[in-house]
């Protein structure tokens, strides 16, 4: 699953999982989530850090479902919605361009991450899904006619409207029940963090992050803890249990411990090349917020709780690292993944903004989506401001804090202004999956 991400990502330390990402530096998901803006923008506010569990997998209970009460159910829609730009349906982003936008749309993103679910569904893997998928009219056949329709539909229509009338006509919304039994879906948002490494020690770069002894199936549990692995200064080297089995090296030791956090991340290695790893597996330990323990311990003010606000503090007491970062005690190995996409827990490509993660014991995978939120827009000045969306999008990620039908994980995309955006992600919405009437 590609649930990693962090990289500034507001620091909030928590989140969700592509196969290959979740990133970063700057980002993670939100704790608590500020309410939906009732004005078209504001300006984004520091984000707290998050003291939900990280994109990796964490041993936690499963949450019970029961069978009686389907997570999606059939709405019907208003023939006489206006302003229309602000009803279900309207995809503006896919139709950017031109002196009010000044940017292009993402048409073609879309029309690849529907490809990628396309391919999914073409999978055994799939039919075994859908099988058994508790909805019995949301079948693996009418899933695909639906993309194929919606694909023909968004390459043909000229305008946001017409794509919107034509989606409107021709398939029926089916909403999530949301966390509450009405609907409220609580919206987070992950993406890929991209850090420097080097594939050998230096005496610049010198924190690893390891690969899966081969034996690790047969660890006796309770399993090391952080501490026992690295060391309290990360820096166990040849005393390691671990030793030999070092995969890359950082120059920050916070860096590499998001890593941890994300399970996931590209890195600009020092030979020039470019890789990325990937989650291979981790100790079974719950999740320790830093944050929250920082906090706790009257180390930083809410106010302070933010990724900026880490960093500077560590920056500032590099020593405290020794103290806080082993009370994590999870240990995470990675794989190296080479210089691929952030794939999805269906095992295909995530694309930036057009795809989503959802709890895939509950939501049809790979399926034809729209999400109704707000999201983070970098706006004049630099500054981020939320804008209410209505976005198309696919289903084709999952996370281990992703779990019931009210919660969605949306993939940001790439890199620093990704990681800033997902890092001040996070509000209420809605959730609906769209599919042909016939």
């Amino acid at each position: 699953m590609m649930r990693k991400t962090l990289a500034l990502f507001s620091l909030s330390l928590g989140i969700a999982f592509v196969s290959p990402v979740r990133s970063v530096v700057a980002q993670v998901r939100i704790m608590t989530m500020p309410p939906l803006p009732t004005t078209p923008s504001r300006v984004a506010q520091p984000v707290i850090i998050p003291t939900i569990p990280p994109t990796v997998p964490q041993p936690q209970p499963q949450p019970s479902v029961t069978p009686a009460t389907p997570a999606l159910k059939p709405i019907g829609l208003s023939n006489n919605c206006t302003p229309t730009n602000a009803c279900l349906g309207w995809d503006d982003q896919l139709f950017w361009g031109g002196k009010e936008k000044g940017k292009a749309g993402d048409r073609q993103a879309l029309i690849e991450s529907i490809d990628h679910s396309l391919r999914y569904l073409q999978n055994p893997s799939a039919a075994k899904i859908y099988q058994n998928y508790p909805i019995k009219e949301i079948t693996l056949d009418r899933v695909r006619r639906s993309l194929l329709r919606f694909r023909q539909l968004v390459l043909t229509s000229k305008s946001p409207a017409e794509l919107q009338a034509a989606v409107r006509r021709e398939f029926t919304f089916y909403q999530s029940v949301g966390n509450d039994g009405k609907g409220t879906v609580k919206f987070t948002a992950y993406y890929e963090p991209i850090y420097e490494a080097s594939r050998v020690p230096t005496s610049e770069f010198k924190y690893p992050i390891y690969q899966l002894p081969s034996n690790f199936d047969q660890w006796e549990k309770p399993h090391p803890k952080r501490i026992e692995l690295e060391g309290k200064d990360g820096l166990l080297g040849k005393d390691s249990p671990l030793s030999g089995l070092e995969l890359f090296w950082f120059r920050d030791r916070f860096d590499a411990y998001l890593v941890h956090i994300q399970g996931s991340a590209k890195l600009e290695l020092t030979d020039g090349t470019v890789t990325g790893v990937g989650y291979a597996n981790g100790t079974d330990y719950p999740w320790t917020s830093i944050g929250r323990e920082l906090l706790n311990d009257g180390k930083i003010t809410q106010k302070q709780a933010t990724m900026p606000g880490i960093i500077n503090f560590f920056e500032q007491n590099p020593s405290a690292m020794d103290d806080y970062l082993p009370r994590w005690e999870r240990f995470v190995f990675f794989r190296d993944k080479g210089n691929t996409p952030a794939t999805g827990s269906i095992g295909v490509p995530v694309t930036p903004e057009r795809s989503i993660a959802t709890d895939k014991s509950l939501m049809p995978p790979g399926a034809l989506a729209l999400v109704n939120t707000s999201f983070p827009y970098v706006g004049n000045g630099g500054n981020l401001e939320y804008r209410r969306v209505s976005r198309f999008v696919l289903d084709q990620d999952t996370g281990s804090a992703i779990k019931t039908p009210g919660r969605v994980d949306y993939f940001m995309g790439t890199g620093k202004v990704a990681g800033e955006r997902a890092g001040v992600t996070g509000g209420n919405g809605t959730l609906y999956y769209l599919l042909l009437k016939r």
